[in-house]
């Protein structure tokens, strides 16, 4: 069993299924996915939990490539109320719901090996060959970040994806750590850093594990479709998701989920159409 962590909003929706629809049609081991989710409308209006529907909808799509695969709904709202109310990092860069991945100590009965990942996350190859990688002496493996590791420290990394060893991070108490300066200390990249900071040890392994910028680079693993700084032909950055089909074709250059995302376009229409 693989155990993948989302964390989001009603808004993920598209993400979580793109990303479940890659990653089921590339590994043969079942897959469960829980999603922590949480509504803070106090924030904004639009910062609603991902409905019910929209998890009987990834199960259904899941289930039908493996009957032992499951997305799992985990509603946290109580628990972020708690920890991080009005707290210093709650208008970061991102939106609260990055912050949710720093409960996945606090959560009753999470497995031991546990894997995080961003929803602008695509699948390209078996998942398996991540899952595997031997962390049981580290707190977690992670791959650099594309710009942090020149501009901050070499060993710099991409929350984006995470594998947790949450049996050694109980002991380390890293989450916990990570919650204490959330709440006390304004961070540039809110989550990113905290668990950075928070860290004893950690497994740096291959970017293709978490590829930030060249989508068709040949035996990756996960590609990250996060912001990306651009030089030319003035500097800005781009922030195409996998959803955004027209978009990572045109200036990405990316069709290597074109199946995935055919696949999705059809589970879309169906999903608007209220079909079962």
């Amino acid at each position: 069993m693989i155990n993948v962590l989302l964390c989001g909003n009603e808004k993920v929706f598209d993400g979580a299924l793109t990303q479940l629809i890659s990653a089921t049609n590339k590994t043969r081991e079942p897959i469960k996915c829980y999603i922590f989710t949480m509504n803070l409308q106090r924030v904004n209006p639009e910062f609603t939990s991902i409905k019910d529907e929209q998890i009987e909808f990834l199960n259904k799509v899941v289930k039908l490539k493996n009957k032992k695969n499951e997305v799992i709904k985990i509603d946290v709202t109580d628990l972020y109320e708690k920890e991080f109310h009005q707290c210093a990092n709650e208008g970061a860069y991102c939106t609260p719901y990055t912050l949710l991945r720093l409960f996945a100590d606090m959560i009753p009965n999470m497995p031991d090996k546990l894997l995080y990942l961003d929803i602008d996350i695509m699948i390209a190859d078996d998942l398996t060959k991540l899952y595997s990688i031997n962390i049981d002496n580290y707190e977690y493996a992670a791959v650099k970040e594309k710009y942090g590791c020149w501009l901050i420290r070499p060993d710099y990394i991409n929350a984006g994806m995470l594998l947790f060893n949450m049996k050694k991070i109980r002991e380390t108490k890293l989450l916990e750590k990570a919650r204490h300066l959330i709440k006390t200390k304004k961070m540039l990249f809110a989550d990113q850093d905290a668990i950075f900071r928070s860290t004893t040890k950690k497994l740096i392994i291959s970017r293709i594990y978490n590829e930030q910028s060249k989508f068709n680079r040949k035996g990756t693993v996960v590609c990250h479709f996060c912001k990306r700084l651009m030089f030319l032909p003035y500097p800005h950055t781009e922030n195409y998701k996998q959803w955004h089909i027209e978009e990572i074709h045109k200036y990405l250059k990316c069709h290597t989920f074109d199946e995935d995302l055919k696949e999705y376009l059809e589970w879309k229409e169906k999903y608007n159409k209220g079909e079962a």
